[in-house]
């Protein structure tokens, strides 16, 4: 969870564009980030691909007022609200980002293009219809930071009896890429956000660090299939909520013109 997901950063630029607290240009350049070219397809009046500013703007005139994120995972319909297709979708790609305001989604599909040495990637977000009804299973910004906590508590307990070492040279590199990118001050959300959903990003970044390195670097005491079974078992739950907290903190924008309605 080092690098957010691409509905996170679309999501978040996108309400700081809604707001007007950025121009389109450096919304459109920090949503893409290191990718070469997004492009959204089925945009209502639109036949064929087009690219993310004029997409950004036909949606707020269609009536988006703000965006939130999905993060599904199989049993898990993480900021999901329907219908099935657009579920599917999701799913498949692991997330989304769905309009408020009015009934529109957006599903990323990636694409890796060029010779080998040189290869770029492509991003095609596909517009479909979404049922208006509240996301799936997330939680407050405040819940989030307190299952966060115990989750990272709980997580640091289960590894340790178990064992498992979360060292190497892979290991290694991950932490200081944290570090380094941490003491950057690297902007985590756009403009706009609350100083609490930024708190809760980072925490859940910091859980899904420890839960890739458990994962994917040495074994540690874990080598029997009951223990690396056991392992997996007790990260699953602290996976998940990381999973929420992501939501609930790039989802903190629409949240709060939610409890500002009249």
């Amino acid at each position: 969870m080092l690098e957010e997901p691409r509905s996170g950063r679309l999501a978040a630029w996108g309400n700081a564009l809604l707001a007007g607290l950025v121009s389109p240009d450096d919304a459109v350049a920090a949503i893409v980030g290191d990718d070469a070219v997004h492009r959204v397809e089925g945009l209502p009046g639109e036949p064929a691909p087009v690219g993310l500013t004029l997409a950004l703007g036909r949606l707020r005139s269609l009536g988006v007022t703000g965006w939130r994120v999905a993060l599904p995972a199989p049993g898990h319909p993480l900021g999901l609200s329907g219908p099935p297709e657009f579920n599917a979708r999701a799913l498949e790609a692991e997330e989304a980002v769905v309009g408020y305001g009015a009934a529109f989604g957006l599903v990323p599909e990636v694409y890796e293009a060029g010779p080998a040495g040189d290869v770029h990637v492509e991003v095609v977000w596909h517009c479909l219809p979404v049922r208006e009804a509240p996301p799936a299973d997330v939680p407050s910004l405040g819940e989030a930071e307190r299952e966060l906590a115990e989750a990272l508590r709980e997580a640091t307990v289960v590894l340790t009896r178990l064992n498992v070492a979360a060292s190497g040279p892979v290991a290694e590199a991950a932490l200081d890429a944290y570090r380094a990118r941490a003491h950057a001050g690297r902007e985590l959300l756009a403009p706009g956000y609350p100083a609490r959903a930024v708190r809760v990003l980072e925490l859940a970044q910091r859980v899904g660090l420890l839960i890739s390195l458990a994962y994917d670097n040495g074994h540690g005491g874990a080598v029997s299939a009951s223990e690396m079974a056991a392992r997996a078992a007790a990260l699953r739950p602290v996976e998940r909520v990381a999973r929420r907290a992501q939501v609930a903190a790039f989802n903190a924008y629409v949240e709060e013109k939610e409890r500002g309605r009249p």
